[in-house]
Formats: structure tokens, C-alpha cells, sequence
């Protein structure tokens, strides 16, 4: 019997199947994550959590090493500003640190998001709650354990962000 988990007791209760992994060691890349998972970087899913104009949070999934475009998660949401949410708020409003958030077992309602591509992989790795340890799940199963996750489209295609090359966010 392991020991209480409120992320693998939510999957659990909800039916959902999933397969933990956990790191031989501290992470230094999403590349490195996903190579010792034996997927694609883009089948790492990065749970981001923004803090929009007016104090409310959201978190947005994206998958892989792709750039969310600020402009159009701004016109998503319908707010003016958006700010990557800092480590303590992280904390706070996930109670997760920053490197292992994870959608489930929050402890209070926060929207949630996904960028709409993550749903035409087959399987992808999310964070578990805890540093090393990573999810593995089937999409389809991540969306049933999600319920009625919102989607859109907010991936920068631009040439720079396809080489990696960072936007600092617009006001």
C-alpha cells in the first residue's frame, strides 16, 4: 500500500489509467525529460500557469518545447494582460512547486486550459505533483480525468519561435 498521494488517489477514483515514471535524477531539460521517458519532447506536457489582469490565475497545458503566443491567450481569455505567474504564486495557487505542476488534486478551482494539438498525440508525460516523478497517460484518458477541459489554439508559429527563440510577453 503507498502512502497517501491526492494526485494518484484523484486518477484512481476517477478510473483513470496512468504509469509513473520517476527520474533516476534532477531534470536539466524538457529534452533530457523526455528522452529518459523514451517519448518525443513534444509529448512532454508543460502545465504553465499565468496570472491575468484583475488577480485570477489559469493554467494553460501545452505540450513539448512549444512558445505560447501572448497575444492570442490574451484574446482567448478576454483580458488586456497576462504575467507568468512567479514561484510562490505557483505554489500557492497549485500547491506544487514549479517543475512538477500538475492538473489534478489543486486545492482550490482554477481554470484550466489546453492547448488544442496536446489532444492529437496519442500518449503524453505530465508533472505528478512531485520533482522526478512524471505522469505517463494516454490523451484520451487526460481529457476524460480533466472533464471538460477548454481548448484553443495558442502556440506561437512564427520561424523564431520554431528555432527557440524566446518573445518577451507584449503588454
Amino acid at each position: 500500500m503507498r502512502d497517501f498521494d491526492p494526485v494518484l488517489d484523484e486518477l484512481d477514483r476517477k478510473g483513470i489509467p496512468y504509469r509513473l515514471f520517476q527520474h533516476p535524477g534532477p531534470l536539466r531539460s524538457l529534452e533530457q525529460a523526455a528522452e529518459e521517458r523514451g517519448q518525443d519532447p513534444g509529448q512532454v506536457v508543460r502545465s504553465i500557469l499565468f496570472r491575468c489582469s484583475g488577480g485570477s490565475y489559469v493554467m494553460v497545458l501545452v505540450s513539448g518545447p512549444g512558445q505560447i503566443s501572448w497575444p492570442a491567450l490574451r484574446r482567448y481569455l478576454g483580458v488586456s494582460r497576462i504575467s507568468m505567474a512567479s514561484p510562490e504564486e505557483v505554489l500557492e495557487q497549485t500547491g506544487y512547486p514549479t517543475g512538477a505542476v500538475c492538473p489534478f488534486s489543486l486545492p482550490r478551482p482554477l481554470r484550466v486550459i489546453s492547448e488544442a494539438s496536446l489532444f492529437d498525440l496519442d500518449e503524453v508525460s505530465l508533472g505528478s505533483g512531485i520533482r522526478a516523478r512524471a505522469l505517463i497517460i494516454k490523451t484520451a484518458d487526460l481529457r476524460r480525468a480533466l472533464g471538460g477541459v477548454e481548448t484553443g489554439e495558442f502556440l506561437d508559429n512564427s520561424p523564431e519561435a520554431a528555432a527557440g527563440v524566446a518573445h518577451p510577453p507584449e503588454s
